[in-house]
């Protein structure tokens, strides 16, 4: 995959999206950050994107996947693109 499939909606110095982002780079996984308003209540993009303001949030539009929540998303990340998946 060259082309970013996955965006990634994240907070700078997130210890969640940090797990995110570790998870998809041990996976091989070429994904596109987006760094989004620190302030909760303006992360309308998110809200926007998945339905809620929380981070980390990702968007697999090869899947039609969009989810949020740490552990959640590295267990559809290793599930889909680990050994076994996609």
């Amino acid at each position: 995959m060259t082309d970013p499939q996955i965006t990634l909606y994240r907070l700078q110095a997130c210890p969640y999206c940090e797990r995110v982002a570790r998870t998809l780079n041990e996976l091989g996984v070429s994904y596109r950050s987006r760094y989004v308003e620190p302030m909760h209540s303006e992360r309308n993009v998110v809200k926007r994107v998945s339905g809620a303001r929380s981070v980390p949030a990702i968007v697999d539009p090869e899947t039609g996947v969009t989810m949020s929540e740490s552990a959640n998303i590295v267990e559809y990340l290793r599930g889909t693109y680990g050994e076994g998946g996609a």
